[in-house]
């Protein structure tokens, strides 16, 4: 099931990825920031399915992030980045079920 999954797991950390680098340049738009809020909602659901618990303490972090009613300030930009790399590292490491 996993095998299934990880691709599309891997375009919403992607999402988060883009939208962390768009904070820290202060050009983050919008539809960006609601897709990011987004995927990190779906995120925080599937992980937990695939017992990855501290990647959905990741992805609800993120989502709090991406839910605010204005952009994350550029500040944050590298903890968010640091945050959906964690993410990749899990998913990337994960190994797929037998």
């Amino acid at each position: 099931m996993w095998a299934r999954h990880r691709s599309q797991i891997l375009e919403r950390v992607v999402v988060l990825e883009a939208a962390a680098s768009a904070v820290t340049r202060k050009n983050l738009t919008a539809p960006e920031c609601a897709a990011a809020q987004a995927a990190a909602h779906k995120l925080a659901g599937t992980l937990g399915m695939f017992n990855l618990a501290a990647g959905t303490e990741i992805a609800r972090e993120l989502e709090l992030a991406y839910s605010q009613k204005s952009a994350p300030p550029a500040a944050s930009g590298r903890h968010l980045a640091s945050l959906a790399a964690k993410l990749r590292t899990m998913v990337e490491n994960r190994k797929s079920d037998s």
